[in-house]
């Protein structure tokens, strides 16, 4: 399906859809739907430390009959049990069962202690080691993009972030300055207006060019984030949503020049600033209250002598 992958600045080539784990939790679950998606015809499996799911990633990997080449596989370093990037990466190799990963990315800049020079470092140390064909970095802004680029040898490949339309104002610059400095931007949550924030001002335009398509307004909002140069990352455990979005690409090429027209894309990038401010103060509470479960589940580790 034309989901056409894009190149790197490592000179590899990216899937532009990926079916993401964050929300699937462990144990046979997550194999299960992580093996359904390699069957419908998804090609790139992102995961990372913190989802917690890497082995079951590894075991889907291998369930599949699939050769190594044939799926790129993104993970990421979330800082967990304390460990540094040298460790991190061995353990997510073993937990995968892979010699190497296609991406291996900084999930946060906040991960990078002391600094982000010194952290940038190791990370292209992995890359020198050949246990990632690509590094990059995950909900960096530009500022911090800046700071990488001042001392890197090797830039990163990607940086994937929070894009829908109820953020793209605020994400803009990220947008503009990963473009000026050949870095490749992955979405992820995409779909957050229709599955999480239904009943705003894209429901509208998302409507009536879906039916101008003939197309569901998902499909749309995939759409979208093409028309902005970024990789998708996705899920679901239906697989007849997971055929959608793989036939969004087949979409997105047959009504390309449609769906491109200014007035489309504006629609939505309007109606996405004027759900911004509701969207904002979703965030903050959403921000509180993954705090507040962080601190939760800290207690509960220490009171079980398990940090």
């Amino acid at each position: 399906m034309p989901w056409d992958p894009i190149r790197l600045n490592s000179g590899h080539y990216i899937p532009s859809i990926a079916f993401g784990t964050w929300t699937l939790g462990n144990g046979q679950g997550p194999v299960d739907q992580i093996e359904q998606a390699l069957e419908t015809g998804f090609n790139h499996i992102d995961t990372a430390q913190a989802y917690r799911n890497e082995f079951e990633t590894g075991t889907a990997l291998q369930e599949s009959g699939l050769s190594r080449s044939d799926v790129f596989v993104t993970t990421k370093y979330s800082g967990i049990d304390g460990l540094d990037i040298p460790n991190s990466i061995q353990n997510s190799l073993s937990s995968l069962g892979v010699d190497y990963v296609d991406l291996y990315l900084i999930h946060s800049p906040r991960l990078a202690i002391p600094d982000i020079p010194t952290v940038w470092v190791q990370m292209e140390r992995v890359h020198e080691a050949g246990l990632a064909k690509s590094i990059g970095v995950s909900n960096f802004d530009a500022k911090d993009l800046a700071v990488l680029l001042a001392s890197a040898k090797v830039k990163p490949a990607v940086n994937q972030i929070l894009l829908h339309p109820y953020v793209y104002r605020l994400q803009r610059p990220i947008l503009e300055y990963a473009a000026a400095n050949g870095i490749v931007i992955e979405a992820y949550s995409a779909l957050i207006p229709i599955t999480k924030q239904p009943g705003g001002p894209l429901d509208k335009p998302l409507n009536e060019i879906a039916t101008k398509l003939g197309a569901t307004t998902d499909q749309v909002l995939l759409a979208w984030v093409k028309a902005k140069g970024a990789v998708v990352v996705t899920t679901s455990s239906k697989r007849s949503r997971l055929e959608g979005y793989l036939a969004a690409g087949d979409i997105v090429i047959l009504s390309f020049a449609q769906f491109s027209r200014q007035e489309d894309v504006a629609a939505i990038d309007a109606a996405g600033e004027l759900g911004e401010k509701r969207t904002w103060v979703g965030r903050k509470w959403m921000g509180a209250a993954i705090l507040l479960g962080f601190g939760v589940l800290a207690s509960l580790c220490r009171y079980l002598n398990v940090l």
